[in-house]
């Protein structure tokens, strides 16, 4: 079979899954569970095929994969069904087969009692072949519909529990902000495409690397950005992520480590020179790379809920990212998309068993918890191996991606751009500074979310049963890339741009350094506040939980912990031994808000639309409606009017026979006269 046959079976057997889930979950739920998963595997074996018949064993880098066929014909700017598969799009692909079948395979325990089970499947496959066409297609317009469809299916999965007002309202507020960007996205897409002639990647980039190049580089780069930040959380359009969570903890795994979010970098990583052919852009990226990768770190020390600290996570990570391609150093960026894929999908399932261990989300609850870690041990080790790889503490993966991404800033930043390419300094110094104080920063809320989790005192909590043996499985599988991945460094410059992806010595030390300072601080203040809470006193060990789930369900479990505020003033109160607190001082109670970027937005937009709705809605009750009310009464009135002189009396209508002929005859002569 061609490599361009089983390149078109990647996206489309999950979405035969799909289809075949919908139709077959009532009449046959048997077969839900093979149909989702097996499909989704399938496509993983298939698109690690692809990526071994792709790879760069030559040293030279890969040769792309192209084909296409017309679809139809559109005029001047053909849309075609094409292939455009190069060393980093096959190795992204093998990432999104991966996360979504450990996925599939997780959720067949997790979700094992859930009724809504077979279209949560048949979503999470359709959810994956819109990210694969994404990765795999060589047109733009074909990008696009995968593009949309992910924030469909994204609306459905994070509102899987609709009965609850939170996940209703965050799948809605994800859907809202995402198609935000997507209005700039489209029309940047076709302006993008006017100016190139074609929808083909090949061709864009090939009028773009020629002499006479894009004519509005600029605008085209910043309306695409727009939708880039809408779809990967980037300041500042990012709210909708954190609220994401309201979903259940497979869907979170997804979103943040293989779909969705990595679909924005993917997007510029692809287009790259048509970034880099605007100065302005770069720098507009480079800081939008940075507010988000601070302010995300900052918002994930201060949160309570183990879901919102890795929520806030991702955005950081995605901003080391879209800081790599700031400066132009795409390699980076994938090969951190690539380790963070692992990690972050590690950090998540594990958190799921956590969450259903203890009964709850909340860290504040976890730290009063006594032997936690004894009760989920799978957890626990995998999930420091996560860690440890997101604070990027070498041999980990994240130390690699992450030192690659910090090295290509420093190259930058002192006039050695990758390739020569003619790249602002100024990104180089913005990512470089913002990537080593978010290297500080991520450490301590890695220590804090393990500190918390898994060194609580207190009775144990409630038993909830013990979590199927596949989800400890799949989280032993995500282990091994969480550690091992970072070490393809080694091989990655073989697959895409050549350039070599190793640590430099500078950028290890000091993000080394920053990231254990960060762990160490974070680890003394953890001593002091629970020295402080036990010379006061503070019932640390008070633990007044009751979810009466027994052994009803992971299901049960999570839709409680995720959407029920308080499990009892003892539980759900702040934590007087949260390390968090005491770093950020008084700056604690806005990073926990988020840094009230919603109410801004609630006050400059949300309620703006509301009144003006009102202001609509009361017009049209009180002056449109009142004409249609008006056209409608007045010929029933005149009815009226005309129905009282009909009395039926003879008399009277000879009497206003004659009133009429003397009023005529008054009337010819008053004129007759004036005439004279």
């Amino acid at each position: 079979m061609t490599t361009t046959t089983l390149a078109v079976l990647v996206p489309l057997l999950p979405f035969l899954g799909a289809v075949a889930g919908l139709l077959l979950g009532r009449t046959a739920p048997g077969f839900v569970r093979p149909l989702a998963v097996l499909p989704t595997l399938a496509a993983l074996i298939l698109a690690a095929t692809v990526a071994l018949r792709q790879g760069g064993g030559s040293g030279n880098g890969t040769t792309a994969l192209d084909a296409h066929t017309e679809l139809t014909p559109t005029g001047s700017v053909p849309i075609e069904l094409a292939l455009h598969i190069d060393g980093f799009a096959a190795l992204v692909a093998v990432l999104v087969g991966l996360v979504a079948t450990c996925v599939q395979l997780y959720s067949t325990g997790y979700l094992r009692d859930d009724p809504r089970y077979p279209s949560y499947a048949a979503i999470v496959s359709l959810f994956t072949s819109a990210m694969l066409l994404v990765v795999y297609t060589g047109d733009l317009m074909v990008l696009l519909v995968g593009w949309e469809v992910m924030g469909i299916c994204s609306y459905f999965l994070v509102g899987h529990y609709w009965e609850t007002p939170e996940a209703r309202a965050a799948s809605l507020k994800a859907f809202l902000v995402t198609k935000l960007g997507d209005v700039p996205f489209l029309i940047g897409l076709f302006a993008l495409a006017t100016e190139a002639g074609s929808f083909r990647i090949t061709a864009i980039l090939g009028k773009v690397t020629s002499q006479g190049g894009l004519d509005h580089p600029t605008l085209i780069a910043l309306l695409l950005l727009a939708g880039v930040a809408g779809k990967s959380a980037q300041f500042p359009l990012h709210t909708w992520l954190p609220d994401a969570m309201a979903g259940p903890t497979p869907v979170s795994a997804l979103i943040h480590a293989a779909t969705m979010v990595a679909a924005g970098v993917y997007f510029v990583a692809r287009l790259l020179p048509v970034f880099a052919a605007s100065r302005a852009a770069l720098i507009v990226l480079a800081v939008m790379a940075g507010v988000t990768m601070l302010g995300s770190a900052l918002a994930a020390l201060a949160q309570d809920d183990i879901k919102r600290v890795l929520a806030y996570s991702t955005i950081g990570q995605l901003g080391y990212m879209t800081g790599a391609l700031a400066v132009g150093d795409r390699g980076a960026a994938v090969f951190h998309l690539l380790t963070h894929g692992a990690f972050k999908a590690l950090l998540f399932l594990a958190a799921g068993v956590v969450i259903h261990a203890a009964g709850t989300n909340s860290l504040a609850a976890m730290s009063r918890m006594g032997n936690l870690r004894a009760r989920v041990p799978d957890a626990f080790w995998t999930m420091t191996v996560a860690l440890l790889a997101l604070a990027a503490i070498p041999p980990f993966s994240g130390f690699f991606s992450k030192e690659a991404v910090l090295g290509a800033a420093e190259h930058t930043a002192t006039g050695h751009a990758i390739g020569g390419q003619p790249i602002p300094t100024a990104s180089g110094w913005i990512v470089l500074v913002a990537g080593l104080f978010t290297a500080l920063l991520t450490a301590a809320y890695a220590t804090r979310l393990w500190l918390l989790a898994f060194n609580g005192r207190g009775p144990e909590a409630p038993d909830h049963g013990r979590q199927p043996v596949v989800m400890s499985a799949v989280l032993w599988i995500l282990a091994i890339p969480s550690f091992a991945l970072g070490l393809s460094f080694l091989r990655l410059p073989d697959w895409f741009d050549g350039h070599s992806l190793a640590p430099t010595l500078t950028t290890s030390v000091l993000g080394t350094g920053f990231a254990l300072v960060g762990g160490l601080v974070t680890y003394a203040a953890w001593r002091h506040t629970t020295a402080l809470a036990a010379r006061a006193a503070t019932p640390i060990g008070a633990v007044a939980i009751d979810t009466e789930q027994g052994d009803g369900g992971l299901v049960e479990a999570e839709a409680i912990a995720s959407h029920t505020p308080a499990y009892g003033d003892v539980a759900s109160a702040p934590d007087p031994a949260d390390p968090g607190r005491l770093l950020l001082g008084p700056l604690h109670r806005h990073a926990a808000v988020g840094f009230h970027l919603d109410a801004l937005y609630a006050a400059l937009f949300v309620r703006p639309v509301w009144a003006a709705a009102a202001l609509v809605g009361f017009l049209d009750r009180t002056v449109v409606d009142t004409y249609v009310r008006g056209a409608a009464v007045a010929p029933g009135l005149l009815g009226r009017a005309v129905r009282r002189a009909q009395t039926g009396n003879v008399q009277t209508y000879l009497s206003a026979l004659l009133a009429g002929t003397v009023v005529l005859v008054v009337a010819v002569v008053l004129v007759a006269t004036a005439g004279a």
